[in-house]
């Protein structure tokens, strides 16, 4: 329990190093983050945006039984992670406020990636 806090903590850091000039960032910027959070694949890169995909259970009331369904997410990509996020990564996001029509999240960091 107490490395992963430490693991946190050093990802924070090291996201904190690398400064940027995104206003929509939430550690340099003044975005702020509230709200739901989820973890998803990445599928799509684009250049301030991505799009995360994963997989929840929904009911079925009429057949009593539960059925696979996928959700995909826009959320924002801050210049200071543009670098470290690559499509096929585990990421972590979290809700903000409307950016667009389509974006109302921003990605907090990576859970887990090819490390390089």
């Amino acid at each position: 329990m107490e490395k992963e806090i430490e693991k946190k903590q050093k990802q924070e850091k090291q996201i904190a190093k690398a400064s940027c000039d995104d206003k929509n960032c939430h550690v340099h910027g003044n975005l702020k983050v509230r709200g739901k959070v989820f973890e998803g694949i990445i599928i799509r890169k684009f250049p301030k945006r991505i799009v995360i995909q994963f997989e929840r259970m929904v009911y079925i009331r009429k057949y009593e039984r539960y059925k696979k369904s996928k959700t995909k997410i826009h959320a924002r990509l801050p210049d200071c992670m543009k670098d470290k996020i690559k499509v096929g990564d585990l990421i972590k996001i979290q809700e903000c406020r409307p950016l667009s029509k389509l974006v109302h999240f921003v990605v907090i960091g990576k859970v887990k990636g090819e490390e390089k």
